[in-house]
């Protein structure tokens, strides 16, 4: 009888256990609003939004610069596959075009007519010097700016000082420089006038100014972008939007530079 009683209380023990642990587990996972309010609007938070890589704002408000960047970027090395495939195809043209003969009607025989152009090598070199040293004073203005980009949060803190830091105007020389390439080459096409090669003199003078020509376009189009840089400067934006702007123009500008060598290599091997 004893030990029946003792067993007895044994199981009766282990019934009162379980089911205080199945009191504690249901309270446990007692949800805190109705199943049927899940997924229909109810008090359940939605992920949150703004602060990823699409450019917009993120939970502080502040706009997202460094996906801006990335995307400036990306449409900058698709304007310079552009400009490459454009070069490419005068390049093409130009080879082709130089060794194919013309077709005289009136003696009815094929004759060359590529002629010969005396190009002023020494003002071509200091332009190629002027647009070389731009692309440096152009490097040390992306530099700068990012620089700057990057102490622009430990300025916004208050009590951190940081000095005033020494300034030099990278961009402002690069546009000098850049706008004196554009004179020099204007100078070298007078040169080609008073030398008697014009446009039209044989195809060899018409892709010379075709090819100089086009590249300064694009290089006007690298100085617009400098000069928007400086104006946005003057007027007070936020450094990291200006980092965006000198930085892909530093892109482009070296680019250019890059081209223009490689115009110049071009016409110094196929002369």
């Amino acid at each position: 009888m004893l030990a029946g009683k003792r067993l007895w209380s044994v199981a009766a023990l282990k019934t009162d256990l379980y089911g205080a642990a199945s009191e504690v587990i249901m309270a446990t996972y007692t949800p805190s609003s109705p199943i049927n309010q899940l997924g229909r609007g109810g008090d359940v938070p939605g992920p949150p939004r703004g602060g990823g890589d699409d450019g917009s704002f993120s939970n502080s408000g502040l706009p997202n610069y460094g996906a801006r960047l990335r995307r400036a970027r990306l449409g900058m090395i698709c304007a310079i596959v552009t400009v490459s495939m454009v070069f490419v195809s005068l390049t093409s043209a130009y080879v082709v075009r130089r060794g194919l003969p013309t077709f005289d009607d009136s003696t009815r025989t094929y004759f060359r007519d590529w002629g010969s152009v005396q190009l002023p090598w020494l003002l071509l070199a200091i332009n190629t010097a002027l647009l070389l040293i731009s692309s440096l004073t152009m490097e040390g203005a992306r530099r700068d700016i990012t620089r700057r980009a990057a102490l622009a949060p430990l300025r916004s803190i208050p009590g951190v000082l940081l000095g005033k830091e020494k300034t030099f105007p990278w961009l402002g020389v690069t546009v000098v420089l850049g706008f004196g390439f554009l004179m020099g080459q204007w100078i070298a096409w007078g040169e080609l006038r008073s030398r008697g090669f014009f446009v039209d003199t044989n195809p060899n003078s018409s892709f010379v100014y075709l090819l100089t020509a086009t590249h300064a376009v694009h290089l006007a189009g690298g100085i617009v972008a400098l000069l928007w840089a400086g104006i946005t400067s003057l007027l007070g934006r936020p450094v990291e939007g200006r980092r965006i702007v000198v930085d892909v123009a530093a892109w482009y500008w070296h680019f250019m530079a890059a081209l223009w060598i490689y115009v110049f290599a071009l016409f110094a091997f196929m002369k």
